[in-house]
């Protein structure tokens, strides 16, 4: 067990989100290095790699006139006991506790015990800042917890906040989210005159699914704020409907300056072409967002919430401040549009950050070390 390769279930929303999208990833990476890896999901997910040992078994949903609502739970189950059964997994690692821990729980107790794959549960945010806090999903939540052989947060934000209102008193190992930048298909140069920015204009950049905790309004405010004398256009990686960002563009007199791109892959092609990326969230439980572009150089101004802290650090690597001031963040979007060289010490210090603490090479052996150490128990 302690040399061979590993034959791995990922189970992850495929969506444009951060859970999703290190589910994918880390599918990726684990594959680079020998593993077996079984995705288990109702579509592929979002960045699913293609390649050798990378496999995908779609969960089917039926809808019955007896259910009001289609059930995705049970069918999940039945599709990880039969990938668990018939490829012989040494590990299910889900992604996001609702529904796929309970899932995999109900997976496990379909098999016999020399068939029963070893469940570790990641949580990413509202699976425990939300839903933990739900009556009707919380004790869920902390029976499949207390059923699960490892439990791995993004942050040590979120272990606090799991410990806090879940009540979880099992060890919380923090791993924090990494991302290995893949080479931009397109030069800066061409990917700057594509997205209609002058020569002189400075390109800002956010990249989220657009729900509601990432405060489009405030982000719209923010940007609204930036003194006339700079010269950006605002593009905008959309993982949701931006018609709520548009609408708020339009509002605020600054729909000239929105560029809205939906769905995007090829990432890297607009992380390195970026000058300064801009969050406002008001709880994030790492922000891999940010992380993406400190990987490229590219430092970023944010609302100092949730696990933002850990990734980057204010003054050295980027620009936070408080929740909700957003006059305080778009002066200090300001203060780096006009000085490149200070953003250019912090994009490069940034970039050296992600290398030491959240790149492939240090965050992968963590995620083996336990999947091996959950199957010697």
């Amino acid at each position: 067990m302690s040399d061979r390769p590993l034959k791995i279930g990922i189970t992850c929303y495929p969506s444009v989100g951060g859970s999703g999208i290190l589910a994918s990833e880390l599918g990726e990476e684990l594959a680079a290095r020998g593993h077996e890896v079984h995705f288990i999901s109702y579509d592929p997910p979002f960045r699913m790699p293609a390649g050798p040992r990378v496999f995908f078994h779609p969960v089917v949903v039926n809808s019955y006139d007896l259910f009001k609502h289609p059930d995705y739970t049970l069918p999940l189950s039945v599709k990880m006991a039969e990938v668990s059964r018939d490829h012989g997994l040494d590990v299910l690692h889900v992604h996001y506790a609702v529904p796929h821990a309970t899932a995999a729980f109900l997976a496990c107790s379909m098999l016999p015990a020399h068939q029963r794959p070893k469940v570790i549960t990641t949580l990413h945010g509202t699976d425990t800042t939300l839903l933990g806090r739900d009556p009707g999903y919380g004790p869920a939540i902390t029976h499949a917890l207390e059923h699960s052989d490892a439990i791995t947060t993004v942050s040590e934000f979120m272990r606090r906040e799991t410990v806090r209102l879940l009540g979880v008193k099992r060890p919380i190992e923090v791993i924090h989210n990494f991302f290995e930048p893949h080479p931009a298909p397109r030069p800066r140069v061409d990917m700057r005159r594509e997205l209609g920015l002058a020569d002189g204009e400075m390109m800002l950049l956010h990249s989220s699914n657009l729900r509601a905790l990432k405060r489009i309004d405030l982000l719209m405010e923010t940007v609204a704020r930036l003194a006339p004398r700079h010269r950006f256009k605002f593009v905008v990686l959309a993982g949701g409907s931006p018609t709520l960002l548009i609408a708020e563009a339009a509002k605020r007199g600054i729909a000239d300056r929105i560029v809205v791109r939906e769905r995007v892959t090829d990432i890297e092609d607009y992380l390195q072409a970026a000058d300064l990326g801009i969050f406002t969230s008001e709880t994030e439980s790492f922000c891999l967002s940010i992380l993406e572009l400190m990987s490229l150089g590219c430092p970023s101004v944010a609302f100092d919430v949730g696990g933002i802290p850990e990734v980057t650090l204010s003054g050295e690597t980027g620009l936070l401040a408080p929740f909700g001031d957003t006059a305080a963040l778009a002066a200090a979007a300001e203060s780096l549009l006009s000085d490149p060289t200070r953003r250019a010490a912090l994009g490069q210090a940034a970039q050296k950050r992600a290398r030491e603490h959240f790149s492939a090479a240090v965050i992968i052996p963590r995620y083996e070390a336990l999947y091996r150490q959950v199957c010697r128990q």
